[in-house]
C-alpha cells in the first residue's frame, strides 16, 4: 500500500512539473508577427525576472499623451550575454524599440531590438519562439 501511494505522489508530481513548464509560451501564442512596432520611448524599469525580462517604456505621442508600453525580452542570463547590465536600462533612458504587438492589440510588445542613445543596437529576442527571424538582429 506503501509504494503505491509514493508512486501515485510521483507520478502527480510529475504531471504538476509538466504543466508548468509547458505553460511557457510560443511567440504565435501571444504575439502578431503581422503587427511589427517601432518607436522611442523613455524606459519607467526593467524587470529581471524569469522565463522573460521586462522593458517598460512611456512613448509620447503626437498629440502629447503617454502610452505605457510593455516589452517581452529573452531570459535574463541571455540578455547578459549580449551585452546588457542591469545598468544598461536606467529609468530616463531613451531607446528606440523594434518588435510585434500583443495579438489582442494591447500596448505590450515581444522585443526584436533595442537601440541604445549611442546608437549601439542589442537583439532582445530568445530563440525558440517562433518569432520571425528568430536568433538574430535585423542589421
Amino acid at each position: 500500500m506503501g509504494v503505491k501511494r509514493i508512486v501515485t505522489a510521483v507520478a502527480i508530481g510529475i504531471t504538476l512539473l509538466g504543466a508548468r513548464v509547458s505553460a511557457h509560451h510560443a511567440f504565435a501564442a501571444e504575439f502578431d508577427a503581422n503587427k511589427p512596432v517601432k518607436f522611442k520611448g523613455t524606459v519607467t524599469k526593467m524587470l529581471w525576472v524569469n522565463p522573460h525580462a521586462w522593458i517598460y517604456v512611456d512613448v509620447k505621442k503626437p498629440n502629447g499623451q503617454v502610452e505605457r508600453w510593455m516589452i517581452e525580452a529573452g531570459t535574463p542570463n541571455t540578455l547578459l550575454r549580449r551585452g546588457f547590465t542591469k545598468s544598461s536600462l536606467l529609468p530616463g533612458t531613451e531607446i528606440t524599440v523594434d518588435g510585434y504587438q500583443a495579438k489582442d492589440g494591447a500596448l505590450r510588445a515581444n522585443g526584436r531590438d533595442l537601440t541604445l542613445p549611442n546608437g549601439q543596437t542589442l537583439f532582445l529576442g530568445s530563440s525558440g519562439t517562433g518569432a520571425p527571424n528568430e536568433g538574430t538582429s535585423k542589421k
